[in-house]
């Protein structure tokens, strides 16, 4: 790859031609910074353009070529009136309109008596047929230059499709002749060009077929981005294992033989499987990074507290970080007593320790005399300090960002991180997101767990659904109401949660608690002790209570305007319920403009309580972006790949991609052969360059 002209295609973008001055900030925008990301701006439409030979013959709307004879002028009065010219095809005459027009310009451009062959839209007002602003304008000498398509480009506001186009065919002219970084076979075998023909073909294409997935030219480009994002995690994944050290953490087994003994169940065989593995992983001289995957009451907080004790055992310390107060504190209430019973030191510490409270904290972590800490982004900050952390456990890590996993991670001498998530997660999203992290999946449920009866009943019969609230309160139920607004909001009509409270408070009076996201901690943690000991027994709410919080009492959960919601939510949500031993009813309510993929949410919703099959059809409901509920989650930002319009052809291509990633790892895991050198190359391509200090380590 030494002797090949690939710099000008790493060129920052302002070398191609009429992207400077105040321009440059826009094409960047647009583009990027390089001239090769000016390549991978692909075409997003086609304007087809039929000859014809009458003006008649067109429909309104449809583009097309027509030749002409000018017969006059009408310049307008004012610049913001229309400028007219007449002409005719030989048997009809139609205008030609220009707006703010410079009348030389048009003069020169339209001379009359001229005979003109005109490209663009035809619109029709009653029975008159207009051109306004044609997209060109030829001598009938030039008819060889006559284009019967133009390829229109994604575009901001203040670039032209005109100006893309030609800095593109500027890159385009820029690409070297260089060996293919996949095998000949390989290609073969899916009937794939190579990629210097494809990058040429998706940029000229004839069909709207040519501008998706559909076409193989596209999917050769979809398959090197996948590669290029997979290999780059493998390469990571790769390095870690192989250089960075860890703590080798294997314990007596101990503290958990004595838990094991404490609890009140028996491990599923599932559980079993996942500590299994952990264990596997904790006793390695590298660091473990595992995702463990489970559906929402599938038992993942024992499996990791199994966890924090093996590091504990062998003389390191803990931490849990959760995602809220709320969250992080119901893990310290059912944790901290129970691991005090085997003699292990457990505290908790988030935003609300605070003065001579929170200083004790500190000094006890950095001197060892706690060895797990339960918080929120509280024990991330520079200030905390421990003695020797063994293992970082990410509860709910989709709430997460990568920095801040980084964060936590970096208070110990690289310790094992353990993230765990209650979203079921699509392979596909698995591979784009985790490439880098071994998979656990507990997709058993603990014995025991009755079923949840799920009802999808219209808004208009919410008295009925109070009456019915009524009788359940009677039996001894507590309810969860959930709203999808704290407020009520003038632009839209949803519920809100303090109009609900107001209206149901004055039928069940003080019965009925509320918690959203704007109250303080302290209001919030009285409502929930009162909902889950107290005699509030309707806690309405918005969806802070959708992660983690464990009241077995609660049997019913009402979601009001349950088609705002997205599925992965709706799941969450409906998992607070049937915690307990009696079973639970949750009950959809759905407003007036049910759209679509609202219906089909809540038939999904209806149909099935498996957690993976509902993941799988949020992904292609919503798409990959936000299929967990934060962007931060979704699929990484492809430029090529599309899942919303092709998830099959995405998933397929990502799985071939990931399988050939891990092959390349393993026969040339430093890039050093000549088919390595071009792959090092496809890294650079799609912006993948910080994988490549990972072949240099």
């Amino acid at each position: 790859m030494q002797n090949i002209p690939i710099h000008p295609l790493f060129a920052p973008l302002e070398t191609l031609p009429g992207i400077e001055g105040r321009r440059k900030s826009l094409f960047q925008r647009l583009l990027g910074a390089r001239v090769v990301d000016a390549l991978l701006h692909l075409p997003s439409n086609i304007i087809q353009y039929r000859p014809i030979q009458s003006i008649l013959q067109a429909e309104s709307g449809e583009n097309i070529i027509i030749e002409v004879d000018i017969l006059s002028h009408t310049p307008s009065i004012q610049r913001t009136k229309p400028y007219k010219i007449m002409c005719t095809d030989g048997r009809h005459t139609f205008e030609i309109i220009y707006f703010n027009a410079v009348k030389p310009y048009l003069q020169k451009l339209y001379p009359v008596g001229a005979r003109k062959i005109i490209i663009g839209k035809v619109d029709r007002y009653l029975s008159q047929a207009k051109i306004a602003h044609p997209d060109a304008v030829l001598d009938t000498a030039n008819a060889q230059h006559l284009i019967t398509h133009e390829v229109i480009y994604p575009l901001t506001t203040g670039v032209t499709n005109k100006c893309v186009q030609r800095a593109i065919n500027q890159a385009l002219s820029r690409i070297p002749n260089f060996p293919d970084w996949l095998d000949e076979a390989h290609v073969k075998q899916h009937g794939w060009p190579s990629w210097r023909e494809a990058i040429l073909a998706v940029h000229a294409p004839k069909t709207t077929i040519d501008l998706s997935l559909q076409s193989k030219f596209r999917q050769r480009l979809a398959f090197d981005e996948f590669l290029s994002h997979q290999l780059g995690l493998q390469l990571a994944r790769q390095h870690q294992v192989r250089t960075l050290p860890g703590l080798t953490q294997k314990g007596g087994g101990q503290l958990v033989q004595k838990l094991l003994s404490a609890l009140p169940f028996e491990l599923t065989d599932a559980q079993k499987h996942v500590v299994h593995e952990i264990f596997e992983d904790m006793a390695l001289p590298h660091p473990m990074s595992r995702l463990i995957q489970g559906d929402v009451g599938s038992g993942k907080t024992v499996v990791a507290l199994i966890a924090m004790l093996k590091a504990i055992e062998a003389g390191n310390q803990a931490a849990m970080l959760a995602p809220t107060d709320i969250l992080a504190r119901q893990h310290a209430e059912t944790i901290i007593d129970l691991v005090a019973q085997i003699g292990v030191r457990a505290a908790i510490l988030t935003a609300r320790e605070k003065g001579k409270a929170k200083t004790k904290i500190l000094d006890q972590l950095a001197s060892g005399e706690i060895d797990l800490i339960i918080g929120t982004h509280a024990i991330i900050q520079d200030k905390v300090e421990f003695k020797k952390l063994g293992l970082a456990v990410i509860d709910e890590q989709h709430r997460f960002g990568v920095e801040q996993r980084l964060q936590l991670s970096s208070k110990g001498y690289n310790p094992d991180v353990l993230a765990m998530t209650a979203t079921p997660i699509p392979r596909t999203l698995q591979l784009a997101n985790y490439g880098d992290m071994d998979v656990s999946i507990i997709a058993q449920k603990p014995a025991g767990r009755l079923p949840i009866q799920t009802k999808v009943i219209n808004l208009d019969r919410l008295e009925e659904i109070v009456e019915g609230a009524k009788r359940a309160l009677e039996e001894g139920a507590k309810i969860f109401w959930v709203c999808p607004l704290v407020k009520e909001s003038e632009a839209l009509d949803l519920s809100a949660a303090e109009d609900r409270f107001l209206h149901l408070q004055q039928i069940f009076e003080t019965r009925v608690g509320l918690v959203h996201g704007q109250m303080k901690a302290q209001e919030k943690d009285a409502v929930m002790d009162h909902f889950i000991n107290g005699n509030v027994d309707i806690l309405i709410a918005t969806t802070v209570i959708e992660v983690g919080v464990n009241v077995p009492a609660a049997t019913i959960m009402i979601i009001e305007h349950a088609e705002r919601f997205g599925l992965a939510q709706l799941h969450q949500l409906r998992g607070r319920i049937g915690r307990g031993d009696k079973p639970g009813t949750c009950i959809l309510l759905y407003g007036k403009q049910l759209s679509q993929v609202g219906r089909k949410r809540l038939e999904t919703m209806r149909e099935t309580s498996d957690g993976f099959k509902i993941a799988e059809a949020d992904l292609k409901l919503r798409g990959g972006g936000d299929v967990l509920g934060t962007r931060q989650s979704g699929m990484p930002g492809f430029k090529i790949a599309d899942f919303v319009e092709h998830p099959e052809i995405c998933s397929t291509l990502l799985s071939l991609a990931n399988k050939e990633a891990r092959r390349i790892c393993k026969e040339d895991p430093l890039l050093e052969t000549p088919k390595g050198q071009a792959l090092a190359f496809l890294l650079k391509l799609f912006g993948r360059d910080e994988a490549m200090k990972y072949t240099r380590s």
